[in-house]
């Protein structure tokens, strides 16, 4: 079983779009003592290795990738393996921006120019945007939330949201995300974490509350309304 604090590692597998190769894929790699951490599988509609699936494998607890990399090139369903730095390592913790297209950009201002000053110093924060318009297409978005990988906050900017979208934000605070939302109309900014009037200021205090190096911290100041 792996360390909880043990080191992440990635691997991206070529194969055989067909039944049974992720179970072979699972299986090698659970041979070498590792725990797969996440998977991501895609088919390739286009270009050379059109029909063939790739899966983006990141795991923890084997020290010798190498060796299983050599493992997994032997399945006979399985046309190429090779070992990258994971996500966490390139893009790190994500800052999540939804709502209106004007408010997401002024957000989207304070949040990469603040990321900038932390990466800079050597953090990996990045910024995540999209601009949506409607009740059900927001609520729907907002519910994806705590299904992407490296979520750690998300920042509602928009004019008026709620109803749909305010039961979506209480499930996204249950798996441990915090919300932060602009000063706006309807139920939204009753059941967010931080109420922030300036987009731009809602942006720097999103990736403040990401940056390990940062003393602000949305727990201070849950509730409030700056």
């Amino acid at each position: 079983m792996s360390e909880p604090d043990a080191p992440l590692s990635a691997i991206r597998i070529i194969a055989e779009n067909r039944k049974g190769v992720l179970r072979d894929i699972a299986s090698v790699v659970a041979d070498h003592q590792a725990n797969i951490m996440m998977i991501h599988q895609e088919t390739f509609e286009f270009g050379p290795c059109r029909g063939l699936a790739e899966l983006y494998v990141e795991y923890m607890g084997s020290t010798d990738q190498q060796r299983l990399i050599t493992d997994l090139a032997a399945i006979p369903s399985v046309n190429g393996v090779r070992g990258y730095h994971p996500f966490s390592d390139i893009y790190g913790s994500r800052v999540i921006i939804i709502g209106g297209g004007a408010q997401v950009g002024q957000v989207a201002v304070g949040a990469i120019n603040e990321a900038d000053r932390h990466n800079i110093r050597g953090e990996r924060i990045s910024v995540d945007t999209i601009p949506l318009v409607g009740e059900e297409t927001l609520a729907l978005a907002v519910d994806a939330v705590s299904r992407l990988p490296r979520a750690s906050i998300l920042v509602l900017a928009g004019s008026l949201m709620g109803g749909a979208i305010s039961d979506a934000v209480d499930r996204v605070k249950r798996a441990g995300i915090p919300v932060i939302t602009l000063n706006m109309a309807g139920s939204v900014p009753e059941h967010a974490d931080l109420v922030v009037t300036d987009p731009i200021q809602a942006g720097v205090f999103a990736v403040m509350h990401v940056s390990k190096r940062a003393v602000f911290d949305i727990a201070r100041v849950r509730g409030r309304v700056f």
